[in-house]
């Protein structure tokens, strides 16, 4: 469980002194709920990430516990820490989008052509209750040749769930290299 404290300002002064203090700033919110501005420590929250199972991710807030999912979040443009994330509360029954992770499985046939691999939508956008989303998409690439692809038409949706990306968009192919 990841635990955090609520933030009392939420200005820029503020959280440039939480995130010296090795903290970062978060907004958790969702339909029907109300907006809470907290802080985590940048390394258990790193960890937490980590550790998580599924696709939600139990946070505490003060006395408050959330089932939460990552809508979003912010990287520091020189070296790469989180500086800011967007947690949406998972109510259950409300249907809602969410971006879930998209995983590959085996080595495509086209490597050996002289082709690479080429994970084109690392997340994609599903609508749909948070209790019939699956925790990733995971694809067989083992069949892919050189100028083959896997797009968004050829994969199939959860039950009661909708895909929301372009049907002619590729998820993941294997392209010519250079």
């Amino acid at each position: 469980m990841l635990e955090g404290i609520t933030r009392e300002s939420i200005g820029s002064a503020s959280a440039k002194k939480l995130r010296r203090d090795g903290y970062l700033t978060a907004n958790i919110y969702a339909n029907g709920v109300e907006n809470v501005q907290a802080a985590f420590k940048r390394g258990d929250f790193v960890k937490a990430v980590r550790a998580k199972e599924g696709l939600t991710l139990v946070s505490k807030v003060g006395d408050t516990e959330f089932n939460t999912v990552i809508q979003e979040y912010q990287l520091h443009p020189v070296n790469g820490d989180v500086m800011h994330v967007d947690l949406r509360v998972a109510v259950p029954g409300q249907v809602t989008n969410f971006l879930i992770p998209v995983e590959t499985t085996g080595t495509p046939i086209g490597l050996k052509n002289k082709g690479v691999l080429m994970l084109q939508k690392k997340r994609l956008k599903v609508r749909g209750a948070i209790e019939n989303m699956p925790n990733a998409f995971v694809l067989d690439v083992s069949e892919l040749d050189r100028d083959d692809s896997i797009l968004i038409r050829d994969m199939e949706a959860p039950a009661n769930c909708r895909l929301m990306d372009r049907l002619d968009v590729a998820v993941v192919g294997v392209i010519k290299s250079k």
